[in-house]
């Protein structure tokens, strides 16, 4: 089980730190929103998440294939759509542009996309998943 724990460093301020069993790191709101932007902001830790989680499971992919993949490079980006299957609202888009170097054919290409697609951040914000809320005093 992982866990992480999120507190605001003091009283009506957004910056937060979140904390694992063995880092500790901050995220803030942007300042248009009266943040102070010390940090990435929930959306960029979340894509900074897919990112890293990507480029681990390629790595791995790969090692295990022996192939020769030289690096990764991951670029991603966020925006509201149109929502196909409900008129007037908005839904979240992700777009994870990949690059790779090394000596790869187009076989391993395909199959390295395979790959990034079975990453298990990829499945938890693709798939459906369970969110358990306890509020307490």
């Amino acid at each position: 089980m992982t866990q992480v724990q999120v507190k605001a460093k003091a009283a009506g301020e957004f910056k937060q730190e979140i904390k694992t069993e063995s880092h500790s790191l901050l995220s803030d709101a942007p300042k248009s929103v009266g943040g102070g932007e010390t940090g990435p902001n929930p959306h960029e830790l979340m894509l900074g998440s897919l990112g890293a989680c990507t480029n681990i499971t390629l790595q791995m992919y790969a090692q295990k294939k022996g192939w020769e993949l030289k690096g990764v490079t991951i670029d991603l980006t966020e925006e509201q759509v149109d929502d196909p299957q409900n008129p007037g609202k908005k839904v979240s888009k992700i777009t994870r542009n990949i690059q790779v170097q090394g000596d790869l054919n187009d076989e391993q290409i395909e199959g390295l996309k395979g790959a990034a697609e079975r990453c298990p951040i990829h499945k938890l914000l693709s798939g459906s998943s369970k969110i358990d809320t306890v509020l307490k005093k």
